[in-house]
């Protein structure tokens, strides 16, 4: 396993963001995960969890509180810096999934690599690794990613996220459109994977039956009660 500094992967002190003033407010007064721990986010349609993901992902800023990345004051960084931050810290995956559609399997992994700013010959091999791991047959690897179903491309996009063996993983319902059998066998090679490398992994789905795969449970109707578990 990758040896990760001793700072907790995610740190959030008492966030609250709103869209503008007098509406609706997320509110979070603590959560707090360490290097390999796996957090599930459940709650119903419009209660919140995109933008706590956003937060989380540093693609928005709290308006109150601090929220760290790897020792990172995200809430003090500029768009540009939490767009550096994220892609060298932060894997993330959002149902949209962001594949390029004209790009082939592999190309569409080693993006994240791009981003990074890590190319190389051991990232072309653990993309290699990690797409076989997932189940995907090396013989779609040169297709293009809209010749895949929505299942391969789900499982694209976690390598992808998972390619520069990431401080945290966020996953928005990445599960979605698998069924049973299937649903299983990727959580636990998802999280293995993650495992590898201690990788933090903050997993959202409305599906209570995934909740099994998790140390820790955060409800979005139970937003005060926080997580801490470092």
């Amino acid at each position: 396993m990758t040896t990760k500094p001793k700072i907790p992967a995610i740190e959030l002190k008492d966030v609250s963001f709103w869209y503008k003033p007098n509406s609706w407010q997320l509110q979070l007064p603590a959560l707090a995960l360490d290097h390999g721990q796996h957090l599930f986010i459940r709650g119903a349609s419009g209660s919140g969890k995109t933008t706590l993901l956003n937060l989380l992902s540093g693609i928005t800023k709290p308006n109150l509180g601090e929220l760290w990345v790897q020792g990172q004051p995200l809430h003090q960084l500029s768009a540009a810096k939490r767009d550096k931050l994220r892609a060298a810290q932060i894997g993330v995956v959002f149902q949209q999934l962001n594949l390029i559609p004209y790009l082939s399997v592999l190309d569409n992994v080693l993006l994240r690599a791009s981003f990074a700013g890590k190319p190389g010959i051991a990232l072309q091999q653990r993309a290699a690794a990690l797409l076989e791991a997932l189940g995907l047959d090396a013989l779609l690897w040169q297709q293009p990613a809209s010749a895949l179903s929505v299942g391969q491309q789900q499982r694209v996009a976690i390598a992808r996220a998972l390619l520069t063996e990431p401080a945290l993983l966020i996953a928005d319902e990445p599960t979605s459109a698998l069924d049973a059998d299937n649903r299983d066998a990727f959580m636990r090679v998802l999280l293995a994977e993650a495992d590898k490398c201690g990788t933090t992994v903050i997993f959202v789905s409305h599906d209570q039956q995934l909740k099994q795969y998790f140390q820790y449970e955060l409800q979005m109707a139970n937003l005060a009660q926080g997580v801490m578990a470092c």
